[in-house]
């Protein structure tokens, strides 16, 4: 897993549309839901005519992670959802990346009720990550 100041991701052997599939499989798996899906490369393309490659942000949210945020820092949904992006880098090569909740929420301060649903929001996006992996590794074999 290659990680950022800001994210992590896995780069698999899955073609683009199976790796959205993945992605929004095992963030299912994890509790979270897909409230947004935005097509990065039609968006540009319908509002600039700009060529771009096939590139997906999915807005995932937790819904009892999302209530205890709430409940500890009403201004919390500056932050939310976990922002997942699943990018082709080749065919049959793809990226899924996730927001890293603990930089998230270390913006807010100390609030050590956010901390742990930060915590907990970024053991489950790892697992679901690794799952993803795992996934594309086999198709390898």
């Amino acid at each position: 897993m290659k990680e950022s100041r800001y994210g992590m991701g896995v780069d698999v052997a899955l073609p683009y549309e199976q790796a959205v599939e993945r992605a929004t499989e095992e963030l299912k798996k994890e509790g979270f839901g897909i409230l947004t899906t935005i097509d990065v490369q039609q968006t540009l393309k319908q509002k600039l005519d700009k060529d771009f490659r096939k590139y997906t942000i999915l807005g995932a949210c937790n819904p009892p992670l999302a209530h205890r945020a709430f409940e500890a820092e009403l201004e919390i949904g500056l932050l939310l959802p976990c922002n997942v992006v699943v990018y082709e880098t080749e065919p049959g090569r793809s990226v899924v990346s996730a927001m890293a909740p603990i930089a998230a929420m270390g913006v807010v301060g100390g609030n050590p009720a956010l901390k742990d649903v930060a915590r907990e929001a970024d053991e489950k996006l790892r697992r679901a990550l690794k799952a993803i992996e795992a996934v594309g590794a086999a198709e390898r074999s």
